[in-house]
């Protein structure tokens, strides 16, 4: 029986992300894809937000995909442009990059960790016991690890047969995505009329990018007559549509897991938690997912800390992304047009472009306001760290390169060797450094500087100092394990 530390299961972005973070802390990890051969064909996501640009910036890859992706302003709400640039970020933009290219250049990063893949190999369910998780497999052999992490989208079969419930409301609409060829001259640009919205693009090699609202809300896989019916009903005419080279469906289904976990099984991704495409944040929430949880899965795997550390991947995640569900929920009826939709856009308009308001939703959809409750305490407390340049006695030290190696580190901006990290000297990297300028944190502004930081491998704030060392056995023992690791 083959047998790894760690099965994932589907090398989509959270997949694949989730390999490459356990790599990074020597895991033995592998990932399983029904799917043999290449990558499907076709996009759903268009982009990436500037908190999944900073992730990437976090593991050293972002300018991978920030040279092949176009800087913009992607954050909106119910079509009203939320303009991140004056945020204190240096990603403070967001990246129009098609999601086919985006999981090809994250294979090329995960191909050069090592991670192991299996394709072509179909889960069909699990068994846990004592020791582990049996994956049972299409032909009847099993493999066999410590955890298991379903990353197979919203018909996940691992939170099917983990038992874990996916509660919430069905699909009001649905639209057929596609890129085809087409003998006539189609009319580009986007359309919002009473049905709903429907847009037609040209892509670099002149095909056609569709998305357009079906008549009734549908769930299977369309083909190109229904494509050609929808169009036809919405433009009057299909353009001549000859082939499409990928189809495909998407609805406003939204769901999420009762649970995050379910002893060695763990989900994330759309196997967590499913939603309309609108604000394109389901590839941004899935690769997030997976920097949660990869350092503590890699911690608990190697007997770092209790298993305990793996319910705060549930506590932390669970709540983004409830809000990114009601979110989304909120602008779907907004995305069709008459008189009655219109003027509610337009007061939404007019409120988002109060600077207080615009400020709180781009923060919400960019993602760089996210806070994990972490209890009372300093401003930075459970909220990423600012990408600052620091003075150390080696030279200047941008912050997210600490955290290449997705390795916690503990910045000391006190007196140096004012800190002593004791029996966690080996699992934490400490630094003294110095920092003259100014905290700022999206949507908060300016916040007290701190005399310390103790920031996670996902760059969140686990601990700030005010000069002494309170509370910061409690936060090290917490994060990174007991004195004596068990």
């Amino acid at each position: 029986m083959t047998e790894h530390a760690v099965i994932i299961v589907g090398d989509g972005p959270t997949g694949m992300m989730l390999g490459a973070e356990l790599m990074l802390a020597g895991v033995d990890v592998a990932i399983v894809e029904q799917i043999a051969g290449e990558r499907p064909g076709g996009s759903r996501s268009g982009g990436l937000h500037a908190r999944t640009i900073e992730v990437l910036d976090q593991r050293g890859v972002a300018e991978r995909f920030v040279s092949e992706g176009k800087p913009a302003q992607v954050a909106s709400f119910a079509s009203a442009p939320l303009d991140i640039s004056d945020f204190p970020t240096r990603r403070n933009y967001g990246l129009a990059l098609w999601q086919k290219r985006f999981e090809e250049i994250l294979a090329a990063w995960v191909g050069e960790l090592g991670v192991g893949a299996y394709r072509g190999v179909e889960v069909t369910g699990l068994a846990q016991h004592d020791a582990g998780v049996d994956v049972q497999l299409a032909d009847g052999t099993a493999m066999r690890a410590a955890y298991v992490v379903g990353c197979d989208g919203g018909r996940s079969v691992i939170r099917t047969a983990a038992g874990i419930d996916f509660p919430g409301w069905e699909p009001s609409i649905s639209y057929i995505i596609a890129e085809a060829d087409m003998t006539g001259e189609p009319e580009l640009g986007l359309q919002m009329d009473a049905k709903g919205t429907h847009a037609l693009g040209k892509l670099e090699n002149g095909q056609i990018r569709l998305v357009v609202r079906d008549e009734q809300v549908e769930t299977g896989q369309p083909t190109l007559e229904d494509l050609s019916r929808a169009l036809i009903e919405v433009r009057g005419t299909d353009y001549g549509l000859a082939r499409a080279t990928w189809l495909s469906r998407f609805n406003d289904m939204t769901r999420q897991a009762a649970s995050y976990r379910a002893g060695r099984v763990l989900v994330a991704g759309d196997a967590a938690h499913v939603h309309s495409p609108i604000g394109g944040q389901g590839l941004n929430l899935g690769v997030q997912d997976a920097v949660n949880l990869g350092w503590k899965l890699a911690q608990v795997v190697d007997g770092t800390s209790p298993e305990g550390l793996l319910d705060t991947y549930h506590a932390e995640r669970y709540p983004v992304a409830a809000r990114v569900l009601r979110t989304t929920m909120a602008q779907t009826p907004l995305m069709r047009a008459d008189d009655r939709i219109e003027a509610l856009k337009e007061r939404i308009a007019d409120l988002l472009g109060a600077d207080e308001a615009r400020k709180r939703f781009a923060g919400m959809m960019s993602g760089l306001d996210i806070h994990y409750d972490l209890g009372e305490g300093h401003p930075l407390l459970g909220r990423r760290v600012p990408d600052l340049e620091l003075a150390t006695a080696d030279g200047p030290l941008r912050v997210y390169r600490l955290l290449h190696e997705a390795r916690p580190a503990l910045v000391n901006l006190g007196e140096p060797g004012g800190i002593d990290l004791g029996p966690w000297a080996d699992r934490v990297q400490l630094v003294d450094a110095a920092y003259d300028g100014a905290w700022e944190l999206p949507v908060l502004g300016e916040v007290p500087a701190p005399a310390a930081v103790l920031i996670r491998p996902d760059g969140h704030v686990g601990w700030v100092g005010d000069g002494g060392d309170e509370g910061l056995e409690e936060a090290l023992t917490t994060w990174f394990g007991p004195r004596a690791r068990s």
